[in-house]
Protein backbone atom coordinates (compact mmCIF):
# COMPACT_ATOMS: atom_id res chain seq x y z
CA UNK A 1 0.00 0.00 0.00
CA UNK A 2 1.27 3.19 -0.76
CA UNK A 3 1.57 5.78 1.73
CA UNK A 4 -0.17 8.86 1.12
CA UNK A 5 3.43 11.02 0.68
CA UNK A 6 4.45 9.12 -1.95
CA UNK A 7 1.07 10.16 -3.61
CA UNK A 8 1.81 13.83 -3.62
CA UNK A 9 5.20 13.79 -4.04
CA UNK A 10 6.49 16.45 -6.38
CA UNK A 11 6.26 14.68 -9.96
CA UNK A 12 4.07 13.97 -12.39
CA UNK A 13 2.05 11.69 -10.65
CA UNK A 14 -1.58 11.07 -11.71
CA UNK A 15 -2.77 12.24 -7.95
CA UNK A 16 -0.57 15.48 -8.68
CA UNK A 17 -2.31 15.67 -12.13
CA UNK A 18 -5.94 15.08 -10.90
CA UNK A 19 -4.94 18.04 -8.07
CA UNK A 20 -3.20 20.75 -10.66
CA UNK A 21 -6.62 20.00 -13.21
CA UNK A 22 -9.14 20.43 -10.43
CA UNK A 23 -7.39 23.22 -9.21
CA UNK A 24 -7.39 25.56 -12.01
CA UNK A 25 -11.44 24.12 -12.45
CA UNK A 26 -12.17 25.49 -8.72
CA UNK A 27 -9.74 28.08 -8.55
CA UNK A 28 -7.00 29.10 -11.01
CA UNK A 29 -4.64 30.22 -8.57
CA UNK A 30 -4.89 26.62 -7.04
CA UNK A 31 -3.99 24.79 -10.38
CA UNK A 32 -0.78 27.30 -11.22
CA UNK A 33 0.89 26.42 -7.44
CA UNK A 34 0.29 22.85 -7.94
CA UNK A 35 1.91 23.21 -10.96
CA UNK A 36 4.57 24.72 -9.36
CA UNK A 37 4.83 22.23 -6.71
CA UNK A 38 4.77 19.50 -9.30
CA UNK A 39 8.04 21.46 -11.23
CA UNK A 40 9.85 23.04 -8.30
CA UNK A 41 8.39 20.68 -5.57
CA UNK A 42 12.24 19.36 -4.53
CA UNK A 43 13.65 22.73 -4.42
CA UNK A 44 11.19 23.88 -1.97
CA UNK A 45 12.46 21.26 0.77
CA UNK A 46 15.59 23.50 1.68
CA UNK A 47 13.12 26.66 1.29
CA UNK A 48 10.13 25.10 3.72
CA UNK A 49 13.24 24.33 6.53
CA UNK A 50 14.57 27.47 6.58
CA UNK A 51 10.67 29.21 6.36
CA UNK A 52 9.88 27.38 9.45
CA UNK A 53 13.36 28.01 11.58
CA UNK A 54 12.96 31.50 10.54
CA UNK A 55 9.61 32.20 11.95
CA UNK A 56 9.60 29.78 15.03
CA UNK A 57 12.82 32.78 15.42
CA UNK A 58 10.90 35.42 15.07
CA UNK A 59 7.70 33.81 17.39
CA UNK A 60 9.86 32.51 19.89
CA UNK A 61 11.28 36.57 20.26
CA UNK A 62 7.28 37.82 20.47
CA UNK A 63 6.62 35.03 23.15
CA UNK A 64 5.11 36.99 26.13
CA UNK A 65 4.31 40.68 26.65
CA UNK A 66 5.83 42.35 23.74
CA UNK A 67 9.52 42.32 21.46
CA UNK A 68 11.23 43.45 24.87
CA UNK A 69 9.80 40.45 27.10
CA UNK A 70 12.48 37.83 28.63
CA UNK A 71 11.96 34.65 27.48
CA UNK A 72 10.02 32.66 30.06
CA UNK A 73 12.24 29.31 29.88
CA UNK A 74 15.15 27.55 31.93
CA UNK A 75 17.66 26.31 29.73
CA UNK A 76 18.10 23.65 33.25
CA UNK A 77 21.68 25.27 34.60
CA UNK A 78 20.58 27.43 37.73
CA UNK A 79 23.91 28.87 37.71
CA UNK A 80 23.63 30.11 33.73
CA UNK A 81 19.79 31.45 34.49
CA UNK A 82 21.09 33.33 37.52
CA UNK A 83 23.45 34.80 35.63
CA UNK A 84 21.51 35.67 32.68
CA UNK A 85 18.60 37.38 34.34
CA UNK A 86 21.61 39.61 35.97
CA UNK A 87 22.55 40.45 32.60
CA UNK A 88 19.85 41.32 31.20
CA UNK A 89 18.36 42.90 34.38
CA UNK A 90 21.94 45.33 33.88
CA UNK A 91 21.30 45.77 30.36
CA UNK A 92 17.81 46.92 30.65
CA UNK A 93 19.53 49.32 33.18
CA UNK A 94 21.95 50.52 31.42
CA UNK A 95 19.27 51.00 28.50
CA UNK A 96 17.00 53.21 31.04
CA UNK A 97 19.97 55.60 31.89
CA UNK A 98 21.12 55.90 28.23
CA UNK A 99 17.09 56.76 27.94
CA UNK A 100 17.03 59.17 30.48
CA UNK A 101 20.62 60.51 29.06
CA UNK A 102 18.87 61.09 25.76
CA UNK A 103 15.81 63.04 26.77
CA UNK A 104 18.25 65.30 29.27
CA UNK A 105 20.16 66.09 25.88
CA UNK A 106 17.15 66.10 23.70
CA UNK A 107 16.14 69.20 26.09
CA UNK A 108 19.45 70.69 26.62
CA UNK A 109 19.30 71.22 22.87
CA UNK A 110 15.85 72.91 22.75
CA UNK A 111 16.87 75.15 25.54
CA UNK A 112 19.93 76.16 23.82
CA UNK A 113 17.75 76.58 20.00
CA UNK A 114 15.60 78.64 22.01
CA UNK A 115 18.57 81.02 23.66
CA UNK A 116 20.00 80.99 20.40
CA UNK A 117 16.25 82.33 18.38
CA UNK A 118 15.96 84.39 21.25
CA UNK A 119 19.02 86.23 20.77
CA UNK A 120 18.63 86.86 17.14
CA UNK A 121 14.91 87.92 17.52
CA UNK A 122 16.48 90.59 20.32
CA UNK A 123 19.17 91.68 17.55
CA UNK A 124 16.85 92.03 15.31
CA UNK A 125 14.86 94.34 17.08
CA UNK A 126 17.39 96.69 18.40
CA UNK A 127 18.36 96.74 14.62
CA UNK A 128 15.29 97.63 13.66
CA UNK A 129 14.87 100.36 16.20
CA UNK A 130 18.10 101.78 15.51
CA UNK A 131 16.83 102.34 11.88
CA UNK A 132 13.95 104.03 13.22
CA UNK A 133 15.72 106.04 15.21
CA UNK A 134 17.62 107.29 11.94
CA UNK A 135 14.73 108.02 10.15
CA UNK A 136 13.22 110.34 12.73
CA UNK A 137 10.61 107.36 13.85
CA UNK A 138 9.22 106.25 10.39
CA UNK A 139 9.15 102.62 9.97
CA UNK A 140 10.77 101.12 6.73
CA UNK A 141 10.49 97.37 5.81
CA UNK A 142 13.83 95.45 7.78
CA UNK A 143 16.51 94.49 4.78
CA UNK A 144 19.07 92.43 5.64
CA UNK A 145 22.82 94.53 5.64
Amino acid sequence: MMNQSALLRPDWTPATVVLMVLGFMVFWPLGLAMLAYILFGERFKGFKRDANQTADTIFAKCRGAGFRSRPHFSTGNVAFDDWRKAELDRIEAERRKLDEMRDEFDGYMRELRRAKDQEEFDRFMRDRNAKRDQNNGSIEPYTQA
